[in-house]
């Protein structure tokens, strides 16, 4: 049986990644921060629809480097690590306190990035294996009044060309999927219907990505098939900034 650990498996991307493994097979380890109470429902509802699967409900804050290593060491067996988890900051980056730059840097690339260190070993143990960030197309293209998102997401874009080079001949991939605009809660809570509308409007497609086609290219990430696929970014923007 194949294990994967979805860091942020609260959140839209992370919940639909989580229904998506289970019904392919996967038992999974289910982290949150802070949303335990819809954690331990998803968890309760893929128990209940895939009895001989097992799901495992972990509490961690990526930003504090011993929780992440309590974190790795509850982990029994791993085939997959995916990170969903994430967080942006909205406004001028001259005006932007530091504080929350730190907590945006800290949550998706020291936390993260020390988790894969932690379980490297753990990783390489199977024949293939996987690590797989959520990343976005500002990683790339850039975003006026997102800088600090942006340089985050380009992050974890250059992590994963370096590291692939390192952990490769383990039989370890490391890649990035970057969507576009998502319809996720974050989304719609942080812009009025009227800039989603906006931004739309731009988007050749016409429309936001919905969770299921993200959860879609993290599943064909996991296939076996994928194995010849490492360090790269993929986008999917629906055209947008591209």
């Amino acid at each position: 049986m194949k294990w994967a650990l979805i860091c942020g498996a609260s959140g839209d991307i992370g919940s639909q990644v989580a229904r998506d493994l289970a019904l392919e097979g996967w038992s999974l380890y289910l982290h949150y921060h802070q949303n335990e109470s819809k954690t331990q429902v998803l968890a309760q509802e893929l128990m209940a629809s895939y009895p001989k699967q097992d799901f495992l409900v972990l509490q961690a804050d990526l930003t504090q480097l011993n929780q992440v290593e309590n974190l790795a060491q509850n982990l029994f067996s791993l085939d997959a690590l995916i990170f969903t988890q994430g967080t942006t900051s909205y406004g001028l980056f001259a005006e932007q306190d530091p504080a929350s730059l730190t907590q945006m840097l800290a949550m998706q690339v020291t936390g993260p990035l020390h988790l894969v260190q932690l379980l490297q070993s753990k990783l390489t143990q199977k024949d293939q294996s996987r690590v797989i960030f959520i990343g976005s197309v500002y990683g790339k293209a850039g975003s006026a009044l997102e800088v600090g998102y942006s340089t985050v997401k380009g992050a974890l874009s250059a992590f994963a060309k370096a590291y692939s080079k390192e952990v490769a001949t383990l039989g370890l991939t490391v890649n990035v999927l970057a969507p576009g605009a998502v319809a996720t809660q974050m989304n719609t809570k942080m812009f009025s219907k009227a800039s989603r509308q906006a931004v739309a409007a731009e988007i050749p497609l016409g429309r936001f990505a919905k969770v299921e086609e993200v959860s879609y290219w993290v599943k064909a990430l996991l296939d076996e098939k994928a194995a010849y696929l490492t360090g790269q970014t993929i986008y999917m923007t629906g055209g947008w900034l591209e």
